[in-house]
């Protein structure tokens, strides 16, 4: 009645009263449980207005019952002063240096130890530690989304509540004081673990503009000292903030010299723990540097929930893994993209280029049909099956590298990840401009590998059928295994839709390991290595080194991502006779191939009859199967790693599907005149 007048049988006043009226003098994990208590006591989502004055605005749940237990412990001495003993024993028994220097931080120990040692914490029992404030956070908040509800607790009503219970009799310490002491000493935790970091050689040879003597890092130590001597002094503080800023200008140099030297995991995941802790500096410096009383509460619950936050992310395998691939998918998708701005055309000689180079890889590919279907037919063990028919394929597409021809179904995996460079750069309107110019060249340039790979392909192995006829006199397939390859095409009848789709996979996956090996090559600095080689400037001389060192970083992406696919098509029937599953591949461009050998096979007139062009629907939805997947996949990793907002696909969709309707032709068809624009092609370059 006296505390809540307008609801004194309200379940929380009960509560509360059992609470106050059972605050534990004892040891220190008899106080944590009543904490435990307390904060479930806190979080119970019973509508609040029952509880506050008629005066009082409707305010949340944890808000209405802060303001009760603030108005009981002003009104009730000897609950306030029972209370306060327990907050004092509290801090003074658990220790925040881990909680504020290391919790949320990466621990150095590389990705396969940490995710180890994530893996055991989440199945293993944990082991009680009653001492740690990084224990006690998660103890008394268990679920990630606890962070926003802590997050909006009213820093107003904490300071009121930190008024009542933060000063106890002495020579009982204070609570702020012991928490203020675990800041200062992770600030110099921090500073130190930092301060090696930065000053690390190849941290020091990404970041020329920055003399040794001169780095900050090396005056980060010697400013939390001061902070430390001077108590955490205004000016202390604005110094420590200066420095902060000076050493994320240096990550930031190191970062851009990443991009000209390619990407280390473990430099990466270093420069990942320095920027985290920079921030993490600042927070506590915030905190230090704001005055007493709500201020410096906004700033301790903004600290504070960002520590749950991540409290949570360390025990997650999922955001190790998520956090430690980010960027290396980055900067192999970037690869990818400068790449993809090769194979998109914006004239119409491109366009013409761009059939002509696709003709050539049918020619190409029409052999390699012609020797994997030789080759399948051969008694070979399986191992020897796999490792001709993978030589085969990546000869092949190797010889179209080479030879500067184009394969349609290369083309979505870079082009992808030119499209998320376009969405991903520039503001929003800027954005949506350049998507929409783009997607039709993309469209046009696919369709223009497309008809020069099967206008040719599908010609070449009916004349290479028809000659092997002649000079032998019977047909290069035999009517059975002609018969067999136009049913397993069939779209409904066989696995063909499902190989189609793996095929994608595979495609994609042939993209990441071109621009892994280009980016293993650019951070090895192996072009520089062999331009400088003593035996290969003895036998070639320096201009012709130096040359065959720029060929090999040109096509290096070229020479991973066409081995890789070749090994990979191979590579699915090898695994589905090992799991006893008959798995398949399907690549258009083959698939065509095969169609054409086998109906020369058969004779003209099979080729109207249903099962042929049935078949021949199953090339359609494979080759429409193959591009869909492997795009797809492309654009997916590429947005991520760009940091593309899902929210934006809605107006973009609706941005194209109108230029489509306005105008259908230039999906198609290149425009009459020459488009000024940045991703112009005179010819296709080197698959």
């Amino acid at each position: 009645m006296q505390y809540a007048p307008r609801a004194p049988g309200h379940s929380a006043v009960r509560d509360l009263y059992r609470l106050l009226c059972d605050v534990p003098e004892g040891p220190l994990e008899q106080r944590l449980q009543w904490v435990e208590r307390w904060m479930q006591w806190l979080r119970e989502r019973i509508p609040a207005h029952g509880l506050v004055d008629a005066a009082e605005p409707e305010i949340s749940p944890a808000d209405s019952r802060l303001a009760l237990l603030v108005r009981v412990l002003e009104g009730e001495p000897a609950m306030r002063a029972a209370v306060t003993r327990l907050v004092a024993a509290v801090c003074e028994g658990c220790r925040g240096l881990t909680l504020f220097a290391q919790v949320g931080l990466p621990a150095g120990q590389g990705f396969f130890a940490e995710a180890s040692d994530r893996f055991a914490r989440t199945v293993l029992p944990a082991v009680p530690e009653p001492g740690k404030l990084s224990e006690l956070l998660l103890r008394l908040f268990p679920h990630p989304d606890d962070a926003k509800w802590l997050a909006r607790l009213p820093p107003a009503r904490l300071a009121q509540l930190a008024a009542l219970v933060g000063e106890p009799k002495p020579p009982e310490p204070a609570p702020a004081a012991r928490v203020r002491a675990d800041l200062m000493d992770a600030l110099l935790l921090l500073a130190v673990q930092l301060a090696a970091l930065g000053m690390a050689e190849d941290v020091r040879d990404r970041s020329p503009e920055t003399a040794f003597r001169a780095s900050p890092f090396l005056r980060l130590r010697m400013l939390c000292d001061s902070v430390l001597a001077r108590d955490g002094a205004p000016d202390t503080l604005r110094d420590l903030s200066t420095c902060v800023a000076d050493c994320r200008q240096v990550v930031a140099s190191v970062s851009r010299h990443l991009e000209d030297r390619g990407v280390s995991v473990d430099l990466v995941y270093r420069l990942e723990r320095i920027r985290r802790g920079l921030k993490r500096m600042e927070a506590i410096a915030r905190v230090l540097g704001s005055p007493r009383g709500e201020a410096r509460w906004r700033e301790a619950m903004t600290l504070v929930s960002d520590l749950l936050r991540r409290a949570h992310e360390d025990r997650s395998v999922v955001e190790l893994v998520k956090r430690n691939v980010r960027m290396l998918a980055r900067k192999i998708i970037e690869r990818a993209g400068h790449s993809g701005e090769h194979y998109i055309t914006s004239t119409r000689e491109g366009f013409h280029a761009m059939v002509h180079s696709a003709a050539g890889g049918g020619l190409v590919t029409a052999v390699a049909v012609a020797n994997k279907t030789f080759l399948s037919g051969l008694l070979l063990a399986p191992f020897f099956t796999f490792m001709a028919v993978g030589l085969n394929y990546a000869a092949a597409f190797l010889l179209i590298q080479l030879l500067g021809f184009t394969l349609a179904t290369k083309q979505p995996s870079v082009t992808a990840a030119t499209l998320a460079g376009a969405v991903g750069e520039g503001a929003r309107g800027e954005r949506l401009a350049s998507l929409v110019e783009l997607i039709p060249r993309i469209t046009r340039s696919q369709l223009a590998a497309f008809a020069g790979n099967l206008g040719v392909v599908a010609p070449t192995a009916v004349v290479f059928a028809l000659g092997y006829q002649f000079l032998t006199g019977h047909g290069f397939m035999s009517p059975a295994k002609a018969q067999a390859t136009v049913a397993s095409l069939h779209p409904w009848k066989s696995g063909t839709l499902l190989f189609a789709a793996m095929t994608g996979v595979m495609l994609w996956m042939s993209s990441v390991a071109g621009g892994w090996l280009e980016n293993f090559v650019v951070y090895r600095r192996l072009p520089e290595a062999l331009a400088h080689h003593p035996m290969l400037r003895r036998l070639l001389g320096e201009e012709r080194a130096r040359r065959l060192a720029d060929g090999f970083q040109h096509a290096a992406s070229g020479l991973g991502a066409n081995v890789a696919l070749g090994f990979l098509l191979a590579l699915g029937p090898v695994v589905g006779r090992f799991f006893g599953l008959t798995l398949d591949v399907r690549h258009v461009t083959f698939v065509l191939g095969s169609l054409a050998l086998a109906g020369t096979s058969l004779g003209a007139d099979v080729v109207l009859q249903p099962a042929f062009l049935w078949a021949l629907a199953g090339m359609v939805l494979t080759g429409a199967i193959n591009f869909g997947v492997s795009f797809s996949l492309a654009l997916g990793v590429a947005a991520r790693a760009r940091d593309v907002p899902s929210r934006e696909a809605l107006p973009f969709l609706r941005a194209v599907l109108t230029h489509l309707a306005r105008d259908p032709r230039s999906f198609v068809l290149p425009p009459k005149e020459p488009e000024n624009d940045v991703l112009r092609v005179s010819a296709p370059p080197a698959n």
